[in-house]
């Protein structure tokens, strides 16, 4: 009896961690795209939402980290978030336009030291890439090193809260990957902001407000109970709950059409379609074959039309599909 429930057991273990082998196993010359929505900074009182969502895409393996932060050389959206909506963006503008101006940037010398294993980066490596990924203007990368300096190659002991510090940064280190890829587009972050303001105002006397509101709470209500057992991150990437996050993003909840909500449709979608065309343009020049992305989850919906529809070669995933 017992050699058939041990029998029993190695079957069930060997079924299983095929199937866990089978999803990760490509062809030669395929290549992945895993979608990964996150929360950005999450209350205090669910600090430890990204702990599991690490867990789960260190399992992938990524060999390429795709993060929401927007593309060195973007001119049209740094041109608008040197004085835009985040404070962050705009210091990092401003020391970015400086370092230009004043730092002495040595490709053969930033090679060299991006080559060295994180453990062996002295404080003065990390300071030299930090000031060269800011002369760059590559902010995510920046902020990565940034990031290191500040915690040391096993990252923060403590949730910072939000997905670079909790997921992004530290699968990055556990896996030794030197840079991450910036994917964002934030050129008509404005004009989407001025529309988003003009569909609420549109709004107070047709219903949609309401239909927001009510939207708004059943967000709210069904994530209760996932984030109070840290299944924020796997109840958020639930297909139901993306579609209702990029329902209320798009506009596309309002059942009367106005001119604000119509606008601010296009410009949301605009924006997903160049945020995917930014991962795919990279994921099809570089050799990796597992690529994850990892972006606000309102993104996911509209990325993954996009990225299924334009780039067919492509082998697109939703992180908890």
């Amino acid at each position: 009896m017992k050699s058939k429930i041990l029998l029993l057991i190695t079957l069930f273990c060997f079924v299983n961690c095929s199937r866990s082998q089978n999803t990760t196993i490509l062809k030669e010359g395929e290549k992945e795209v895993i979608l990964v929505g996150t929360m950005h900074t999450v209350p205090k009182i669910v600090k430890h939402s990204y702990k599991p969502m690490l867990k789960k895409a260190l399992k992938y393996k990524p060999q390429a980290i795709y993060v929401e932060s927007p593309m060195a050389r973007d001119s049209i959206s740094w041109n608008y978030l040197k004085n835009g909506w985040s404070k962050g963006y705009q210091r990092f503008y401003k020391l970015s336009d400086s370092l230009q101006k004043s730092f002495d940037f040595n490709p053969v010398k930033f090679d060299q030291t991006l080559k060295k294993e994180h453990k062996d980066m002295t404080s003065v490596d990390l300071d030299y890439l930090i000031n060269s990924f800011g002369y760059l203007r590559d902010n995510g990368n920046h902020e990565y090193y940034t990031y290191i300096k500040k915690y040391g190659i096993k990252g923060a002991k403590k949730p910072t809260r939000h997905e670079d510090g909790d997921l992004t940064y530290k699968l990055a280190l556990k896996l030794g990957i030197k840079r991450v890829l910036n994917m964002d587009d934030q050129q008509t972050n404005k004009e989407y902001h001025q529309a988003w303001r003009k569909c609420v105002r549109e709004g107070v006397s047709n219903g949609n407000n309401e239909i927001s509101r009510k939207l708004n709470k059943k967000d709210y209500n069904s994530a209760v109970v996932p984030a109070i057992f840290r299944g924020l991150g796997k109840h958020t990437n639930k297909r139901k709950s993306l579609e209702r996050l990029h329902k209320m993003s798009s506009f596309t909840y309002a059942k009367v059409t106005t001119p604000g909500c119509t606008e601010g449709e296009r410009y949301w979608n605009e924006r997903n379609m160049r945020m995917a065309r930014n991962i795919a343009a990279q994921v099809l020049a570089l050799e990796h074959q597992r690529n994850i992305v990892i972006v606000g989850a309102s993104h996911i919906i509209g990325l993954e039309k996009e990225l299924k529809g334009k780039y067919p070669s492509l082998k697109v995933k939703l992180a908890y599909e």
